[in-house]
């Protein structure tokens, strides 16, 4: 009988599981603005707060003081980050160009070592801009198509903001009435938690992207790349894109430095020089900025990266690490699910050794316990 129970409910945890992902997948344009406001609102929280205890402010000006600084902030990162795009846009000719007699010396430089004839795979005419915007015209209808999407987010996200601001006290009650089996201390301490773990993240990746981007601009400025700072700064701001957004970020000052400078090991150094920054940025930078807080282990961070990416795309990598963390305070918070936590947690030293290291350190402390 506790069997047929157990099977049960496996199953019915099973297909509640497939409902979730069900929803979350067709919810899509309604729960993924939802989530980047909510995280947004706890990056100026702080500030609201100021407002509201320093200098005394209501709370509706200083959420609307809130929202219109954030919108500034994000407003001129944008107007940055496509001001020196359409740059490079304007030069795309001169790059293609210098690209093409670039590819053509490579192809005959290995028709000339292995005497494959002379056979053109591609000509130079196929590396001009029109041709490629001709060649790939379905997949910019797509990409236009996906960006009225993008600015009806923008357009939400800053309302989701002031909303989640202004009645934050509202939406604490909603869920002490949503859950009033469990005590207000006990939901506060939850929300807390959650609170501090995704201010510890936000707050430790805004200082990595700081270092990331410094050192990223000084390596290209070492390499004599143009526009090294603009570059630097936009491969740290990938870094949104955990362990992938890299990659994209050093792709674009090598191509560059392919069509800007006389020798291909350039751009090589470019990729050189962003993989060993990235090193240290994953072993070094962010375990000492953002410590343990965020304990989340390798393992789980590159499953729900790729998970969320099927889900959601490229906004599902960005989610990934704050929804995991955020899941193993509820799963540590929630009986019955405990293990859940665990599994997405740190894990500590004596899960890494072998038995035999592990029964040879409990002899020693024996022995030490015992002679003391």
């Amino acid at each position: 009988m506790n069997a047929k129970k157990h099977v049960n409910h496996s199953a019915l945890s099973l297909l509640a599981l497939i409902a979730v992902v069900f929803i979350l997948y067709i919810l899509k344009p309604f729960i993924v603005p939802i989530l980047f406001a909510i995280i947004l609102s706890v990056m100026v929280f702080p500030l609201q707060r100021f407002l509201e205890k320093k200098w005394r402010c209501n709370r509706l000006f200083a959420t609307l003081t809130c929202v219109i600084a954030l919108i500034f902030l994000v407003g001129l990162v944008f107007f940055l980050i496509s001001s020196r795009l359409m740059y490079f846009m304007d030069n795309s000719e001169l790059y293609s160009q210098k690209l093409g007699e670039l590819f053509q010396k490579s192809v005959n430089s290995l028709e000339h070592t292995f005497n494959i004839g002379n056979n053109r795979l591609f000509s130079q005419q196929d590396l001009k801009a029109e041709n490629i915007i001709k060649a790939n015209l379905d997949k910019i209808v797509i990409l236009l198509t996906e960006s009225s999407s993008i600015i009806s987010d923008l357009v939400l996200i800053p309302i989701y903001v002031f909303f989640f601001l202004y009645y934050r006290a509202f939406f604490r009650t909603f869920i002490y009435k949503a859950f009033k089996s469990k005590s207000k201390s006990f939901i506060n301490n939850v929300l807390n938690r959650i609170y501090e773990i995704q201010q510890n993240y936000l707050l430790g990746l805004i200082t990595v992207i700081f270092i990331v981007g410094c050192l990223n601009s000084l390596g290209l400025l070492a390499l004599g790349i143009g526009n090294p700072f603009f570059f630097g700064f936009l491969a740290a701001f990938l870094l949104l894109i955990p362990y992938i957004g890299v990659i994209i970020g050093s792709l674009l000052p090598a191509i560059i430095a392919l069509a800007t400078k006389d020798s291909a090991w350039y751009a090589i150094g470019v990729i050189g020089v962003f993989g060993f920054i990235q090193f240290l940025e994953g072993n070094f930078i962010t375990p000492k900025v953002t410590g343990s807080k965020v304990s989340v282990n390798a393992f789980v961070a590159i499953s729900s990266l790729v998970l969320f990416s099927m889900l959601w795309g490229i906004t599902g990598m960005i989610l990934a690490l704050p929804i995991t963390a955020t899941l193993k305070i509820l799963f540590d918070s929630t009986p019955g699910y405990e293990a859940y936590g665990f599994l997405i947690g740190e894990p500590v030293d004596k899960h890494l050794q072998s038995r035999a290291r592990l029964r040879l350190k409990k002899w020693k402390s024996l022995r030490k316990a015992k002679y003391s």
